[in-house]
């Protein structure tokens, strides 16, 4: 009976983690995967012997197993007897008939659940499910969009709804690792994140943004040219607008994801700019203006 070494096969060492078992298998299955590796039986081999590593030392009970038998499993195993029979070795539970198997066939009967001489058909499994990242630009979000990805050398197109959130996360049917024995593919879960942009803010179906105003407007009260995402509009300032004051624009936030007729509103924080410096003939009507002030206050 061969002994594999699945941390070999993997190409990584013992007291590798679990992230850095997962990314040697993508890696190795990327290369090796008959369908790019079409008619090559050693590459076809290869790929069934990393999937197997994979699957022992990408389950934490498995893993566990494997470890604590080691190299010495083929010597238990093997070893005949009585007293191997009533040993810690796995011999009299499977009996010798089945010593003739190799390494794959043991943990298959180990963790699979094939009770001593009983061959069951192999399970389907599910091939392993994948996880990445995209970053979309606001415009992106704001109307959607096609856009091409690529996981593990694979490209994949993607079209995205109006209205897409910061951290959202999508499900692609399919996409993931290879099924095993007839078994369906992974799927792929990919999170949305949303780049930053000079002027708005995203807050789930409304879009923040600050409006710089001078003193005199709001104090007098006028009209602020405003952009907002389907263009810019004139925006209503009244007279005696305070600083941080709240404007809401009704409809003119992000559209809600799946529903491209229905928008969220614009939240806008006035943000008044006072003068930096004052001539002396600024300084004589503001200081006239304190007096006027002042007299008003005593009436």
């Amino acid at each position: 009976m061969e002994y594999k070494d699945y941390y070999k096969i993997l190409g990584i060492q013992k007291s590798a983690s679990a992230d850095e078992i997962k990314k040697a298998f993508r890696k190795m299955a990327v290369k090796y995967h008959p369908d790019k590796n079409p008619d090559n039986k050693e590459a076809e081999a290869k790929f069934k012997e990393i999937n197997e590593a994979n699957e022992v030392l990408g389950n934490v009970e498995k893993k566990k197993q494997y470890d604590e038998l080691g190299p010495n499993w083929q010597r238990q195993y093997q070893g005949g007897g009585q007293g191997a029979q009533r040993g810690s070795g796995f011999q009299g539970q499977y009996g010798a008939s089945e010593g003739n198997g190799d390494f794959s066939d043991f943990f298959e009967q180990f963790f699979g659940g094939r009770s001593a001489g009983q061959r069951q058909n192999k399970v389907k499994r599910k091939g392993q499910d994948y996880e990445s990242e995209m970053t979309l630009s606001f415009e992106d979000a704001y109307r959607g969009g096609a856009h091409v990805i690529t996981v593990d050398e694979q490209q994949i197109r993607m079209t995205f709804k109006p209205g897409v959130k910061e951290g959202q996360k999508l499900r692609i049917k399919g996409k993931g690792g290879a099924g095993r024995n007839g078994g369906e593919n992974g799927d792929l879960f990919l999170t949305l994140h949303l780049a930053a942009h000079p002027k708005f803010k995203v807050e789930e179906e409304n879009i923040l943004q600050d409006l710089h105003i001078d003193i005199f407007t709001s104090l007098l009260g006028g009209k602020k040219e405003i952009e907002t995402p389907s263009g810019k509009l004139n925006l209503t300032i009244p007279s005696g607008t305070p600083f941080n004051k709240i404007l809401r624009l009704k409809g003119k936030g992000m559209p809600h994801y799946g529903k491209s007729d229905v928008f969220g509103d614009m939240i806008v924080k006035v943000q008044i700019d006072l003068p930096n410096e004052l001539d002396d003939e600024e300084k004589k009507l503001l200081k006239k203006w304190q007096e006027l002030h002042l007299i008003k206050q005593k009436q």
